[in-house]
């Protein structure tokens, strides 16, 4: 459950992209109605109208997120702040000077804040975070300090090229091709290095004691 609210803005993205794909008439008009006072220019073409309407939509489930883990008084998680601001700066440009290239470095800003997050938490605070964020499932594990630290490097690693790859997709490939990357290619190969890391640890498992 907890995955699909975190996944929440981007399927809202996909979705709202799609549907201005297929309906581009009725998708300028509403754009051209709730965003023309917002724009520079104030004209909404037919081709800018989905990912401007997109954009709007992952902004308002962003806020909704919070709002939501708010009235329900429960933490916001860090990362979650982080995604706030950042999509708000770049949704707000993307918006103002309906230009798609903003939100297109929104995904990409947003892995290298994490792992900035990690790299600056590793070296100044001396705080390793990929064991903070793996938590209680430390409990099950006899994980040898000597892991942790290379650990926390392959994370940073995988978002700092997750922030690459997204860039590549974004310049040389069509916008339509981009959003599909960003909701199946990115969160398919988060899925994918996350099982990787679930294979890994479970050598550590202390029902199979130590790994030999």
């Amino acid at each position: 459950m907890k995955i699909l609210f975190d996944l929440f803005p981007v399927i809202l993205f996909f979705a709202m992209f799609k549907w201005g794909e297929g309906h581009t008439n009725a998708a300028q008009a509403l754009a051209d109605q709730y965003l023309g006072h917002f724009i520079s220019g104030g004209i909404v073409t037919i081709e800018q109208a989905p990912i401007l309407l997109a954009t709007v939509v992952t902004i308002i489930a962003t806020i909704a997120q919070i709002a939501i883990l708010l009235l329900q008084r429960k933490k916001v998680d860090g990362m979650l702040w982080i995604s706030f601001v950042i999509v708000g700066v770049f949704g707000s440009l993307t918006i103002y000077f309906h230009n798609e290239t903003f939100i297109k470095w929104k995904p990409t800003m947003l892995y290298w804040s994490y792992a900035g997050a990690l790299l600056f938490s590793q070296l100044i605070l001396k705080k390793n975070l990929t064991r903070t964020f793996i938590g209680k499932l430390e409990e099950e594990l006899t994980i040898p300090e000597s892991v942790w630290a290379p650990l926390n490097w392959i994370w940073m690693a995988f978002f700092a090229g997750m922030g690459i790859l997204n860039l590549v997709v974004a310049y040389n490939f069509s916008t339509h091709i981009w959003v599909n990357f960003k909701l199946f290619g990115g969160t398919g190969l988060m899925f994918v290095f996350m099982l990787a890391q679930i294979l890994f640890l479970s050598r550590y498992s202390k029902q199979q004691g130590e790994p030999s």
